[in-house]
């Protein structure tokens, strides 16, 4: 009944949302959608449901941490979506909030899918449903990068389909049947055809990875995310990032349990350090802050994947990174969304002196830059040094120096756009636009760094027992 609740709950409130008549009241159906969505989650954890066996559908440990991050997240987004779109007032709301309900729908189905093809047909519909958000200021810019996201990205479910076949058919030659159960495939995984096996990792990788945004196929993101609103990109960084993350994760555990674990750690450490550098290459003296932010979510999804690479506690670190680094997005997308409503520009050389413009939510950027970064007492700083104390400690002294030298390299080069728009003195221009700090548009924003603080001090038992769950299904050896 509850997994029929979380998936069903939200695909209601978007056919309500889309018979809805007033641009006005549809707004609310996010927040009302998100808390139901939220508290329904919450009381099936607490109610411990069991992870039934050969099941398309189903609860664990992995999915149940992920989507728990993704729904809150939703929920924040959710309350700040009202003040916003009214703000907004000259665009239509009804395909916006329609498409971000059945976004949580297929963030639903991906967290809780336990098979590879309801996997796939989920991950291809959280796309489809993601890219009218992008097209929501409805110009030239935001129309290019919304093609480019759905033609990036339909690369990236191609090579993640053929993969699957490749998987299946590693199955068949193995004389392991037909079935695409996760639970089936991890049991019988011993007998799979090791060529074809290592051949599908690939491009699953390649294919997954293309959502979470790893380089080379990640070139998607900067338009999009640069051209979105700012409560979209805190999806796409902090939702669609963790989906992706969760499919590769699943792929993993079976090729980990065939014995092809050692190769694919290569890859995912590889594909980690590439993606890291790439992103230090561009964030040095970028100048548009909202781009800025999607190559520092590029860099984060490498240190995931570099996590799982590295394995032991570094699986362990990736897994809390994954949950730090959604809400730290979440609240750095909707801080730069308020910068630049007040300035009418995303730029440094347009946007001086947000401190003074928009004190409030400049303050959060700036906590939320600091927490990104890896400073300390903020929550990525502990799950970004337990997978450096694992490299280290694993015998991955090199990619332990090369991580801590781009992670100095990303600090410096953040640093410098991020103080150019909060330090200065604002331009008469942006002193005369009518935006301003409120509650509404800035306690989501609050929140969701409160709690990334809170998770570099404590981390509440049930969540460290979830990550300890999470870690141990993927650590499994043949």
């Amino acid at each position: 009944m509850m997994l029929e609740l979380l998936i069903g709950l939200p695909i209601v409130a978007a056919a309500v949302a889309f018979l809805c008549p007033s641009d006005r009241l549809r707004p609310w159906l996010l927040p009302a959608a998100g808390l139901a969505h939220l508290g329904t989650l919450g009381a099936s954890a607490y109610a411990g449901q069991p992870a039934a066996p050969r099941v398309w559908l189903g609860f664990d440990a992995l999915g149940t941490l992920l989507l728990g991050i993704v729904s809150l997240l939703f929920l924040l987004c959710g309350l700040y979506a009202p003040r916003y779109l009214a703000l907004r007032a000259e665009r239509p709301n009804r395909i916006f909030c329609t498409c971000y309900l059945l976004f949580l729908a297929a963030a639903s189905v991906v967290l809780l899918s336990r098979h590879l093809g309801l996997l796939w047909v989920a991950v291809e519909a959280l796309t489809l449903v993601t890219a009218p958000l992008v097209y929501f200021n409805r110009n030239s810019r935001s129309i290019a990068a919304t093609w480019n996201y759905l033609m990036i990205s339909s690369v990236g479910i191609a090579l993640a389909l053929l993969g699957s076949l490749f998987l299946a058919y590693s199955a068949h030659i193995g004389g392991s049947g037909t079935s695409l159960l996760f639970d089936d495939l991890a049991l019988n995984a011993g007998g799979f055809a090791k060529p074809w096996l290592r051949a599908a990792f690939v491009l699953l990788l390649l294919g997954y990875g293309t959502k979470m945004g790893l380089a080379p196929l990640h070139t998607w993101k900067p338009e999009a995310y640069g051209e979105a609103p700012g409560i979209v990109g805190a999806i796409l960084a902090g939702g669609v990032t963790s989906c992706a993350f969760a499919a590769l994760l699943r792929v993993y555990r079976v090729i980990n349990i065939a014995g092809e674990g050692p190769f694919a750690r290569k890859l995912l450490v590889f594909m980690g350090l590439l993606s890291m550098a790439w992103a230090a290459a561009f964030m040095v003296r970028q100048r548009d802050f909202k781009k800025l932010l999607a190559y520092s979510s590029i860099e984060h999804m490498g240190i995931l994947v570099l996590g799982i690479g590295i394995g032991g506690a570094g699986v362990w670190g990736a897994i809390l990174h994954a949950i730090n680094n959604g809400l730290t997005k979440g609240a750095m997308f909707l801080t730069a969304g308020n910068i630049h409503r007040a300035y009418g520009a995303k730029t440094t050389g347009e946007v001086r002196g947000a401190l003074r413009r928009v004190p409030v939510s400049a303050g959060v950027f700036l906590a939320a830059f600091f927490a990104i970064t890896g400073s300390p007492p903020f929550g990525p700083f502990v799950s970004q040094f337990t997978v450096l104390n694992a490299a280290i400690g694993g015998g991955h002294g090199r990619a332990a120096a090369v991580f801590l030298i781009l992670l100095g390299i990303v600090f410096f080069g953040m640093g410098a756009t991020v103080l150019s728009i909060l330090q200065g003195t604002p331009s008469v221009e942006a002193e005369a636009t009518s935006f301003r700090d409120e509650v509404a548009n800035v306690a989501p924003a609050i929140a969701a760094i409160l709690i990334v603080l809170v998770l570099g001090i404590w981390i509440p038992d049930p969540l460290g027992d979830l990550i300890d769950q999470a870690a141990a299904g993927l650590e499994v050896r043949p």
